[in-house]
This record gives structure tokens, C-alpha cells and sequence, in this order.
């Protein structure tokens, strides 16, 4: 008489689901001034003008011309007379003074502290609480 063995197999079906640990992160940022002090040369430039009389009569308007640093520019006058002349009645000398001064100032820098941390909010028996969605 034949004889029958049952046979057994085990199968196994994996799925994945989503499951809210109410683990999650907390980031703060201070934001605090520090000063800083700025210490720069700045430069500037100042005109002096001066007024030379030079009561001169020519013959045509001549132009302005550099006496070494010193800009030269003729101010003009007719004057009437049998003919037309020019005379010099006086000249500007401008000069070009570049002085230096000392600028200090105090400015606010801003500085960034970050922290970050990690939190559970799942009650102590596992189980996230009512409001989050599982």
C-alpha cells in the first residue's frame, strides 16, 4: 500500500507602509551685533583760489594754461577804445590741495548661532499621538 507524506511549504509576502515616528528636528538661529571698528585714510580735495590783479591789455584772449600744479585762467575785459583789445584784469590760480583725515566709525556685524536638535513625540508606550496620522 503506497504510503503519502504531506509536504508543507511557508511563504512569505513583504510589504512597506509609512509610519510616523514623531522623531523630528528643531533648528534655532540667534542673530546677535557685534561691533567692529573701521579705521580707513580717506582722501579729499580742496581748491584754493586766489585772485591775482594784472591790469595787462593784449591783443586777443589767450587761453588758460597750467603753471605747474596751478591751473592759470584769464578773466576778460573789453574795453573800448579805437579798437577793440583785451586786457588781462586778473587771473585765477587754482591749486589743487589733496589732504588726508582719519575716519573711524563703529558698525554692528551681524553673527548667525545655529542649534539644532532632535526630538520624539511619541508617548512612552510607542504610539504617536492622536493628531499625527500613522
Amino acid at each position: 500500500m503506497p504510503v503519502s507524506v504531506p509536504v508543507m511549504r511557508e511563504e512569505i509576502d513583504v510589504t512597506t507602509r509609512v509610519v510616523d515616528t514623531g522623531r523630528g528636528v528643531r533648528v534655532t538661529r540667534n542673530v546677535t551685533e557685534q561691533p567692529a571698528e573701521i579705521h580707513e585714510q580717506l582722501w579729499h580735495e580742496e581748491l584754493d583760489v586766489q585772485r591775482v590783479a594784472v591790469d595787462r591789455v593784449v591783443a586777443e584772449a589767450p587761453p588758460s594754461r597750467y603753471e605747474g600744479d596751478v591751473l592759470v585762467v584769464p578773466v576778460l575785459e573789453e574795453i573800448l577804445v579805437i579798437e577793440k583789445r583785451y586786457r588781462i584784469k586778473e587771473e585765477l590760480r587754482i591749486t589743487r590741495v589733496r589732504k588726508q583725515q582719519e575716519y573711524r566709525e563703529t558698525v554692528p556685524l551681524r553673527v548667525e548661532d545655529v542649534q539644532v536638535e532632535t526630538f520624539d513625540d511619541t508617548r512612552p508606550d510607542g504610539v504617536p499621538p492622536r493628531n499625527q496620522a500613522t
